[in-house]
This record gives C-alpha cells, structure tokens and sequence, in this order.
C-alpha cells in the first residue's frame, strides 16, 4: 500500500504544460477529428482534450510562434496492421512552421516549412487511396505546396497571381478547389496530386450581396451587367433586403463590388451534403451558391436582434448548418423541403407562417435550436468552434480565457412512442427483433425520420414531430492569467504520503489565486482573495495559503498591504495585519521550516515576526536595524532534542500531538481553536522551539537571529565580503547557504568546512534561488530575467547541469518553484504553467505517462495490435455460441493487453454496449456501429451504403409496379414532391406523418434512402428526384440567356420537352442564335421514335460528336432514346462525371448498371485511385460478389469477412462454385490476421470454413498456440 501510493504520486509528476488564456492569433486554430478528440492552438501550445471526460490528455510543446491552424489527420482509409489507428495531427505556426505529430508520444513525427512564410490555411488531403501522407498548405500571398507529410518533402508549389486568404475542396469532385481572395474567389478545376495545377483559375467578383434575390457571380471581364431587379420571390428574401438596406442592385463599376467583398466575407465552404454548392459567410448573412449557375439560391439572413456570425459549419450526414455567433451562442439551421410547387405548407413549418405559402425554390434554413450565449468582454471574446465529425451533434467551443465549453444537441422529450412491437409475434431469426432500440449515435440518427420543428410546437407532444435542444455538457478551466506568482506546496515526506497532493498555488494580476493538481493538470479550486494582483503566496502547511496585494504605489511610494489567510479545506480566507494605513509596501513573505512563525518584510519599515498559529504579531525589529534585501529561514532546529525531552517528561500522549510540526503534518490548521486557554497552552508548549534566520542588508552585512517563543534575539553579523553587490536572495539547505546579486554573482557557503566560493553566472540580475526538495539532493535553480538555470552542488562546487533563455527558448519566466525533487515548473509570461525534465529539454510527455482521474474511453489510445483486436471481436463472433463483450483467451504475455481492451470495451457508452448484441440488421449494422465507436471514416461510408442496400435488394421494391404503389400518384407531377420514404434529405416532410397506410408495414425493413453526400451511391429514383428539383430550381433563377439555354438542355437530357421547347422559344428575335433555337425547339417537339428520321438524328448526333461539339450531339442521341450511346460517347472523351449523371438520372437499370462498370474499371485505374469508392459504387448496382472479389483484392480481409457473414444473414451469398472458393479464401487470409494478432479462436474458427487449406493451416495455428 505504501508503496502503491508513493509510485502513485512520483509517476504522475510528468514533463507538461497547463495552458492558460488564449491569443488572438489562435482565433481559429481547432479541430475536432474522427478519432474523437479535439485539438486547439494555445500561444505556442497544442492542446489535446477528450471531450467525453472534459480532460486534458496532452499539450504538444514544440511550436516558437503561436499556432494559427490545427487538422487532425483523416481516418478514410483502410485500417490494418500496416496503417493502424493512430493520433496524427498537424499544426502550423505564425513563423510558417509546420509540425505532424504523433500525438500518443507527444513527439513530432516531421517538421517543415516553405521559407518563412506565415500560413493562411492548411489541410490533409482525403481524395485518393494512394497515400494518407499529403498536406495541402496555403502560404501569403499565393503560393499553394504539397507536402508529403510523413518525409517533410515537398512534392510541388504553385504561385497563383490573386492574394489568397483560405480555401475549400470540394467533397464530390476532388480536382475542384475553391480559394477565398481579398476581393474575388478564384476557383481551379485541374488539382493532382501527381503534377502542379496548370491553370491560374477562374476569377468571379461577387456582384451586390444587397440585392440579395440575384447576387451572383460575375467572371472577371465580363462586361454583362444586364439589370438583374428580379422582384424578390419569398418573404425571407424581402426580409434580409430590409435588414441589409436596399443598393442600386445593378454595380456598373468594379470599385463598388470590390468594396462589398472586400471586407465582407469571412468564410468560403463547400457545401459537404449537397453538390455543386459553395456557402460564403458574411457578418450578416450567409449566402448559398450553385455553382453550375453561379448564383444565389438561398440566403440566411441573421435574426433582427441576432448576434453577427463567426464560423459556419456544413455537416454531411444531414444537410444541416451549425453556426458559431459573436456572442458565443451557437445555433443549428436545417434544411427546409421546397417542393412547394406541389405540396402546400402545412401548419408551422414556414419560417414566416402568416405569409400565403412561397412558391419560391430556394434553399432555405430554418432556426431549430440555439444555445445561450456568453458575456462577451475584452478578455473572454469566441476564439473557435470544433464540432464532431461523427456524431455531428456534440460542438466545442474555445473562449480566449481559456475556457472550453462542450455542448451536445439532444432530443427534447416529447411524447414520442417507438414503434409498438405487438403485430411482430412470429420472432424470425432475422431480423432481430428485440425491445431495445438502437442508440442515437449521431444527429442524423436523431432527425430525418420525423420533421424537426421548434420545442413549444404541439407536434412534438403527439410525437409526430421532434425538437431538438442544445445542452451543456463540459466546461474546462484553464491557468487564470496574467500569472503574477507561482508556490509549490510543501513536499512529499513519509509522513504526510497518504494524503498528499502535488499541488501549487498560482496568484494572478488580477487577484483570483488558483491551486492547481500538477499531476493531473486540472485547476482544483479557485479564489478570488485579493482586490490588486497578487505579489505573493506562500504555503503554511498542505491545506492553507498566506497571500499578499498590494495596487502599484503613487508618487509617494505607500500603498494599502493586503495580507490574507487562505484554509484550502474550506476555503476560508481570514484577513490578517487588518486597520492598517498607507504604508510602506510587502517586499518579502517567509514561512519558518516548523511553520511556527512567519517574517513579513517591507520596503522601507522594521520587518515584523508573526505567529502562524495564532495569526498574532509578536514583534517588529528594532529602529536602529537595516531593513532586509533578502531574507531566509534556517532548515536547521532544536525539535528533535525537544521532543525527547517532552517523552521522557510526559509519558502522555497529548503533549507529543501538540508539537506544531506534527500538527502541520497532519494539515490541521489550528487556527480554527477559539479557547484562549487551548491557544495558550499551546504557545507554552511552542516556547522550548528554537529556529533561527538570516538577513542581509543593502551593504551585504548578514545578520542572524534567534527566534524562541516571542522575542528573537541578534545573534551574530557577518560583514559584507568583498565583490559581492546587493544580495536580492538567499537559499539555505543542509550545510550551505547560497547568495545571489543584483549582478549575476553567486557565493557558495559551506558551513561545515567554514568556506565561502564566489564565482560570476555573466546572466544578470539573480531574481530567486531554491533548493529542490529531497534528502541530500543538492540541486538548485536560479532565475534571472532572460532566464532560468538549473545548477547542482558538489562537494560545495556549483555545476551548472542545464539552462534556457527567454524568449529564445521559453516565454519570459515570471516565477519557478519545484513540483518534485527533479521538476523544475515555471510560470511564463503566455499564462501558461509548464513542468520541465531536468535538463529543460521538454515540457512534454507520452499520454500514457500521464495520470489521469477518469479514465479515457478512446480505442486510438490502445496499442495498434489492441485497437484491431477490440473491433474484431466487438465486430462478430460466430465462434461463440452467445455475443460476449468481453474479450478473453489471450496467450499469457498479452494478459496486460487483454485487461486493456477489455478496460475500453466497458468504457463504451451503456446505450451502445446494450444494443451491440441485439443489432436488428446483424454483422452490417453491428459494423456500422463499430465504425462510429472507432471514428473510422471509410468503414463508416463502406457500412452506410453496403446496409442500406443489403436492405434494399432483400426487402425493397422487385418491379415498377410495385414501386409505384411506394411512390403513389405524386410520379405523374411535372415537378416532383417526394414522400418521405423517398425523400433524401430535407429534413422536414410536408406530408403529415400520421396518415400512413397500410402498406408501411412492408417497408419498414427498407430504410429511408441514403443521404445527398453519397451523391452518385444513392439509388437512381431519388437521384432523378434531386436532378429534376435541381433542374426545376436552376429555371425559377433565369436571367441570361446562357442560363435559360443551358436548363433547355438539361430539360432536353433529363426527356421533360416540353418545358423544354418553352425554353427555347424564349429566346429574344435580336439574338444570333434565334433562328438555331426555333428550329430546335420544332425538332424536339416533332420527335417521334419513326425509323428514319432516328438513323438521321443517330448520324448527325455521331458527326457532331467526333467534330468537337459533344454536349449537342449527346442532346440529339437523348432526344431519341440512345441515352446509352450518349454515355458511352461521354465516358470515351472523358467526361465521366456528365456520363454518370446522365446514367442515373435517364437510364433503365440494366443500361445504368453497364456505364458505371465503366466507371467503376476507370476508378480502380492506376491515375485516379479511387478504390474506395469504386467500391460504394459496386455496392449501389448491387453486385455483391463483385465486392467481394475487389475487398479480397485490397486486402480487406476484415471487411470481406464481415460482408459475406452480412450476407449469409441477408441470405444474398452467391452459391456458385466461384463465389465458394472466393469466400473460403476470404475467410483462409482472414484467419492468418487473426493469428497473427494472437486471437486463437476465432482464427481456428474461420480455418474451419476455409476448405481444405483451411485445416492445414489450423493445424499451423495450433503449434503456433501451443
């Protein structure tokens, strides 16, 4: 036990960094990654918090400048032994300084930079399965590198010619980029990873954000400055006109629009769920562009009483915004549906219900949710938002006072019901039907079932809608700043180690003194004692604190003394030296080593000797005394004889617990003894106790007193020595004395031998000296102003052991003590606390050298060999006859391993670990899950797709038929308006919910169709769905006639002629292409599929294509049904892109299914190295076995294994002979990882379903394990 405990204290005082208020150059610097941990720039500092215990795991030291951006490395990619779960992080600094980290360690993996440029922006690059090693940093003015960031090489630069501020990639096409500039945004179509983009891009200015219902962008040159005052269609628009102030709407010169930008625009994004669109971020409003139009579709003015924004996030598994406000509120607007055309708005949905429905398209948001905001002052202004990737519902919130809130979105309790269970009495072995509902992981398992409406709407208590809340879950605390003085806590002996704690006291300018656990790195209390800055703390015993104030002094050099007792146990604090006038201020606060008495030294007054019991004065010195430089108690006294004597006087116990030391050690303050008579009795016995100190005058003169019950007497003086200046401080242990001058000298006495060293440090002004803590440990520091030196004694020779210089190498050093008899901590001038090694090399350690009070559920912080294991067995476990959570049979070195896994597994949210065994939908959404847990990127897009059409071919639709009785009448609409089982993802249906008929029964197996972010994935009726709504948006926004024509085209394409031939009679009789548009417009409306005019149109529509003009050629071959040449001939000059659109939006499934195989072998080529979403794709046509043969390819053998156990479950395995072999070579390459993992049996297991090579291969495993 005692032994525990000491281990328990020592291990803990590791190298780190308490971090305190932030500066404004890490406005922005925060990312909240994948793995589930969140980072942010404090000063030079990184800091890494685990959101779900609201601690700190580590601060990254490495950085001189302050850091402006920090992006945790992507995890979408494939995790095996060879590229495991693992904490990277890259960080840059204001000297241009790039660092990629190896967070666990604490140690940077590689460090570069481009010269000394500062970085505007940087990002890891996620759009090939090649390399997850590239970073894309963005240097001023315009120059954009790749580096690799493993090596530190960088592999290409490109200077563009426009100042550039940030950028953006787009999510669905990885060769788009678009870059925020100072007055434009320039975007490129032409990034590779392989060679420099060839292109200076395009330029657009963004005209009149104040006539907001047409701003749009306006290439650079254009000269089309047609007057675009269309009448504002919707009453938001109209709104956000008033709020913005009506301008002339038509901006002749490039002046004005420049200054409109110029300030403006804080922040470009891509939309992450919705193509094609980029959300620009003003003050006041935001704007939402589509970018095949280049215009405005939606705008989210801010409220009229609303705080302006800082920060926007798009989220991606919902089409949602979460914006960050001034105020630090932060709010969550959803994605409102506007198939208005068809559908009215029902009761309370319109942001404005008293106006007649809209019949605008327009994007819009609605307000669903809000947190409470902060008092916004200069030292507490919002820093940052991080918002978690994977469950998009939990948000971080950095203030520049150190604080960090967390926020969760939850559910509002309404009266909702889940589904009763009753008509499902017949229990099939699968689906699993249990009465434990899944868990509400993420935002998007929360919402897009039911409408979202606000808390007080009476939906939600029927339960037919749900509202969402914001609710606080965390509050960290950081170092209060400006730190003005720091004291470690009296160390650790053997009598006081089973109640110790590393603690230190750290006073602030502005008068709150906080105590501080070194070891755990959290702020254990807080006080605010004083009214000025604090100027000093000393401790008197382990669980009280004497702290002294004062304001600066006038021109008469008095000032108010303010001298306070601090209890730490209660938190009392007691005043002591009260009714005192102006006077001369505290210079020096000195506790005795029995802490029987106390020195309070001044300026210029006789110093006064104090009884830290009582809390009473005893005496002043004399007149006729020099007032001290430096002061110090003598570590030396008379307590031992003493207490022998008290023993052989009293054999009585009380007498010996009385003895003040004792009492210290015990941490009883005795102030709290009211009795005179206790108190007294208590003096008497203090009486007998020598202790004696010294002082040095402004001369050098030493003088040495001899303090015993009230009084003191002078014992002796030494005269000054020569050479040596004014003494600033004095440090006694053991035999020697050490003094150190306002010149950087240090004098050595030994009293022992009775000699005396002088020798120069050349580094100034010495401001303290203190011996560290410990038995015969002679090891020193000394501070000066630029710096801090640790020196050791030898037989009485100082040795200078290590050194650092501020700012070189440190911020300015404020104040040092010792945390431990090798821990120097300092406080600098950044507000940050840091505790070095001794040779004051690093302030950092590995998180598993740090203790921490509540343990840390991340599967990133196992080994590589633990996190695999975990996943795997929590993943499917057919070699058990029951799903057990816990993980056992490890060979007998890897017990520790074993405990470890099994310590994280119980960490897992209860709602997760209910559920796991019970997974309705099997091995797919029990891996789904995992993929959540383990914030693993590709897994989780892998699952999503692979369930919802595991789902979809055993359960869905078989024929048209019956897919219309699932689409109802609303297929005939031109314009169609979606059910809600068809609707992807706006959040709010229009339809009531409660009229659902009889046949929902049947698909309720099927699941609501995938989210827009799978973009090509989703299945091909609600991709028409969304390119028809597109269409439809794109012709409500005309206003050239290159937009009107190129919405005939895609009417043309997508077979709606008629609106089609509308179009083109638009065009104006002054137009050159008037005559061309009239005749097209006859042609597409006298189409009939007759023989000879289709070989007409067939040849013309060939001859066009391979002259160059493809786009019309391909609107001839989808004119007369041929869409599939169309797409060939698309697919053969390289527009995949349009090819696939085109397939999905047009063709039957058996044609679609042949143009993105076509794409699928295009993406698996050696130049796009796509594979992973080759794979998605695989999965949408349906061609399971396919994805088997390509996971056995990549190497999969994890997911292979648990997509054919998925489908065994579904009951879709192929049972040909080829797919057999295929299968029991997954599951042979499966048990070879397992074995090599140390997993026995499971791999025996799965040798078993592995054939004949199978079983010799068991027989392997079993010497292996023997």
């Amino acid at each position: 036990m005692h032994h525990d405990i000491k281990r328990h204290v020592n291990m803990k005082l590791s190298p780190k960094v308490i971090t305190g208020a932030l500066h404004a150059q890490n406005k922005g610097a925060s990312d909240w990654g994948w793995q589930g941990l969140l980072s942010y720039g404090c000063q030079g500092f990184i800091v890494i918090v685990d959101p779900k215990t609201v601690q700190v795991l580590q601060v990254l030291a490495k950085h001189k400048g302050n850091v402006v951006k920090v992006k945790w490395a992507k995890e979408n990619y494939h995790h095996d032994l060879g590229s495991p779960y693992s904490l990277r992080l890259a960080s840059g600094d204001t000297n241009g300084v790039i660092i990629v980290w190896d967070v666990a360690a604490g140690i940077p993996k590689s460090e570069f930079s481009e010269g000394n440029k500062p970085i505007q922006d940087l990002e890891w690059l996620t759009y090939q399965d090649a390399s997850h090693d590239l970073l894309v940093v963005l240097h001023p003015p315009y120059s954009l590198v790749l580096w690799n960031a493993d090596t530190g090489t960088k592999l290409w630069k490109k200077s563009y010619t426009e100042p550039l501020l940030s950028f953006s990639f787009d999510p669905f096409n990885s060769k788009n980029v678009a870059f925020l500039g100072s007055d434009s945004i320039v975007f490129i179509e032409d990034f590779s990873v392989t060679k420099v983009p060839s292109s200076n891009g395009k330029k657009f200015y963004i005209s009149s954000p104040s006539s907001t219902a047409s701003s749009n962008l306006k290439t650079d040159g254009s000269t089309s400055n047609v007057d675009k005052r269309l009448s504002s269609k919707n009453l938001a628009e109209r709104m956000s006109k008033i709020l913005v102030g009506e301008g002339p709407s038509k901006k002749n010169s490039r002046e004005e629009s420049d200054q409109v930008a110029l300030n403006d625009c804080i922040q470009l994004l891509h939309h992450q769920s919705c193509r094609h669109h980029l959300i620009l971020v003003y003050t006041r409003e935001i704007l939402i562009l589509d970018l095949e139009i280049n215009q405005t579709v939606g705008i989210i003015p801010i409220e009229r009483a609303g705080s302006p924004f800082v920060q926007i996030f798009s989220f991606r598994q919902r089409d949602v915004l979460l914006c960050l406000h001034e105020n630090g509120s932060v709010t969550t607007r959803i994605r409102r549906k506007t198939n208005a055309i068809t559908t009215p708005a029902s009761e309370g949905h319109g942001a404005f219900d008293d106006s007649p429905p809209p019949v605008s398209m327009d994007v819009t948001y609605d307000l669903r949710c809000q947190s409470d905001g902060m008092r916004v002052t200069r030292h507490s202004r919002v820093s940052s938002l991080a918002c978690c990737p994977v469950t998009e519902k939990s948000v971080a919130l950095m203030v520049t006072d150190s604080r960090v809130v967390f926020w969760d979105m939850m559910l509002v309790d309404g009266g909702i019901q889940l589904e009763t269970r009753s008509q499902l009495d017949k229990k099939p072995k699968f689906p699993v039907i249990s009465d434990i509902s899944p868990p509400n992981l993420s935002l998007s398992d929360m919402i897009g079932r039911l409408p979202v409406v606000n808390p007080d709407h009476p939906s939600v208590l029927k339960g037919r809608a749900v509202a969402l809340k914001f609710m606080m879950t965390g509050l960290l605390n950081g170092v209060v700043s400006p730190i003005s003085c720091l004291r470690a806590c009296p160390p650790l002996t053997t009598k006081n180690w089973s109640m110790y704690e590393p603690l230190i006291a750290v006073g602030s300018s502005s008068g709150v003194i906080q105590i501080q656990n070194i070891s755990s790195g959290l702020i254990a209390k807080e006080y605010s004692v004083h009214t000025g800055p604090v100027r000093g703390v000393e401790w008197c015993s382990l669980k009280s604190i004497l702290s002294y104030s004062y304001q600066s002094p006038g021109p008469s050099g008095l000032v108010k003394n303010d001298l306070m007792f601090v209890d730490i146990s209660t938190g009392k604090v007691k005043p002591v030296r009260t009714n005192r006038d102006q006077e001369s201020p505290i210079e020096i606060l000195r506790v005795s080593c029995l802490k029987q008495y106390f020195i309070v030294g001044f300026k210029d007054k006789p110093l006064e000797l104090w009884d830290l019991q009582t809390l009473t004065m005893l005496r002043e010195t004399g007149k006729s005394l020099p007032y001290p430089t430096a002061l110090e108690w003598s570590p030396s006294h008379s307590l031992k004889s003493l207490k022998r004597k008290m023993m052989s006087q009293t054999g009585d116990k009380e007498g010996t617990q009385l003895t003040p030391a004792q009492g210290d050690k015990l941490g009883v303050s005795t102030t709290s003894l009211s009795e005179a008579n206790e108190s007294e009795s208590k003096v008497n016995q203090k009486m007998t106790v020598k202790e004696h100190f010294v002082y040095t005058d402004s001369e050098g003169t030493l003088y040495h007193f001899v303090v015993e019950g009230t009084g003191f007497a002078d014992a002796s003086r030494v005269p000054a020595e020569s050479g040596m200046g004014t003494i600033t401080w004095i440090a006694w242990k053991g035999d020697f004395i050490l003094f150190g001058d306002g010149e950087g000298q240090l004098s050595v006495w030994d009293l022992k031998s009775k000699t005396q060293r002088t020798m120069a440090t050349r580094r100034g002004w010495i401001k303290k000296i203190r011996f560290a803590p410990g038995r015969g440990n002679m090891k020193f520091f000394i501070q000066y102003n630029d710096g801090f030196d640790v020196w050791d004694l030898k037989d009485g020779k100082a040795e200078l052991l290590s050194s650092i210089k501020s700012p070189r190498d440190v911020a300015k050093v404020t104040d040092a003590d010792w945390t431990g008899s090798d821990r120097p901590v300092l406080a600098t001038a950044d507000g940050c606390v840091q505790v070095f090694d001794l040779l004051l090399k690093s302030c950092s350690c590995g998180i598993e050298e740090r203790e921490f009070p509540d343990e840390v559920a991340n599967p990133y912080t196992l080994s590589p060999k633990g996190s695999l294991m975990m996943k795997y067995h929590l993943q499917n476990q057919p070699w058990n006859p029951e799903f057990t959570l816990k993980l056992e049979g490890l060979r007998e070195g890897e017990q520790n391993l074993q405990t470890a896994v099994n310590k994280q597994i119980d960490l897992l949210d209860s709602d997760t670990l209910d559920y796991l065994p019970l997974c309705r939908f099997g091995v797919a959404e029990r891996c789904l899950m995992l993929a959540k847990v383990f914030g693993d990127e590709s897994d989780f897009l892998f699952w999503t797709v692979a369930l919802y059409y595991l789902r979809a071919v055993k359960w869905g639709p078989k024929s048209q038929e019956e897919k219309d009785l699932m689409l109802g009448a609303e297929k005939e609409r031109f314009i169609p308006a979606t059910p809600p089982h068809k609707e992807t993802n706006d959040l709010v249906m229009l339809d009531s919910p409660d009229e659902e008929g009889p046949d929902q029964e049947m698909w309720s197996l099927v699941d609501l169709p995938l989210e827009r972010y799978l973009d090509t994935v989703c299945d091909n009726d609600s991709f028409k769905l969304y390119q028809l709504d597109r269409v439809a948006l794109h012709d409500s926004k005309r206003v050239t006639y290159d937009h009107t024509k190129k919405c005939a085209e895609n009417y043309i394409m997508l077979r709606e002629t008629d609106r089609a031939v509308q179009l083109l009679l638009e065009t104006e009789p002054d137009n050159d292409t008037y005559y061309t548009d009239c005749l097209r417009a006859c042609l597409v409306a006298s189409i009939r599929s007759s023989g000879v005019s289709q070989s007409t149109i067939k040849l013309v529509a060939t001859n066009l294509i391979a002259n160059g003009k493809i786009k019309e050629g391909v609107q001839l071959l989808c004119l007369i049904d041929k869409g599939l040449d169309a797409c060939r001939y698309l697919q053969t000059y390289g527009a995949w892109d349009q090819a696939v659109w085109l397939a999905k939006a047009t063709l039957a499934d058996a044609d679609c299914c042949e143009v993105m195989k076509r794409w699928v072998d295009h993406l698996c080529g050696t130049q796009v190295n796509q594979k992973s979403k080759a794979l998605l794709v695989m999965l949408s046509l349906g061609q399971f076995s396919k994805v088997l043969e390509m996971l056995y390819g990549m190497r999969q053998f994890n997911r292979a294994a648990c997509f054919s156990a998925a489908l065994e479950e579904f009951g879709l395995l192929d049972q040909g002979q080829d797919n057999v072999s295929l299968v029991e070579a997954v599951y042979l390459e499966y048990a070879r990882l397992l074995a090599n993992l140390g997993l026995r049996a499971p791999a025996e297991y799965y040798c078993q379903r592995a054939g004949s090579k199978g079983n010799q291969f068991r027989e392997e495993v079993r010497i292996l394990f023997s």
